[in-house]
């Protein structure tokens, strides 16, 4: 019989204690700029009794920021989040396809769209969303198929870079 006391061991080596992530990316999605809008939309929405939230993602890239925005919403108090991400890189929706696969609540549904964002936005004014998340480039706002397209997909519009006074205007 082998000593097991007796067996070599690897040495334990003590570390800091990680900070524990509520959503795998989320560390990315907290340092976007937009999160502190997003945080204070959801928790003003949810101030008004509602229940039931829809946010699309123009240009969402791997999902990070609308997945925490979605569990964020889910820790509120949120019993139905609907979330739509746009992107046309295929790189970046296959990620964000996969990280919502590993999302197992039931009240959040995530779809994540290779598509045209003009396109896929206007297909959202017919119902539009509660809120929509847009990076907002300043060369996006020099078109304003892109403005009016963001504009009419969703009530509020939080993105990286507002227009000039003069775009705003519709």
């Amino acid at each position: 019989m082998t000593n097991v006391h007796a067996l070599a061991t690897r040495p334990h080596v003590a570390t800091a204690p990680r900070a524990k992530l509520a959503v795998p990316g989320s560390k990315a999605a907290i340092h976007d700029p937009r999160w502190p809008r997003v945080a204070a939309q959801l928790a003003s929405l949810r101030g008004a009794g509602r229940h039931a939230v829809r946010i699309v993602d123009a240009d969402c890239g791997a999902g990070s920021l609308l997945l925490h925005a979605a569990r964020h919403a889910r820790a509120l108090g949120f019993t139905a989040i609907e979330c739509r991400g746009i992107d046309g890189s295929p790189a970046l929706i296959g990620r964000a396809r996969a990280a919502a696969a590993r999302c197992v609540d039931p009240a959040i549904g995530l779809s994540f769209d290779l598509t045209d964002m003009i396109a896929a936005l206007e297909a959202e004014q017919d119902f539009p969303a509660d809120l929509v998340l847009w990076h907002g480039s300043p060369a996006d706002h020099q078109r304003p198929e892109a403005l009016a397209a963001v504009r009419a997909a969703g009530q509020v519009t939080i993105a990286d870079h507002e227009p000039a006074a003069e775009q705003v205007a519709t």
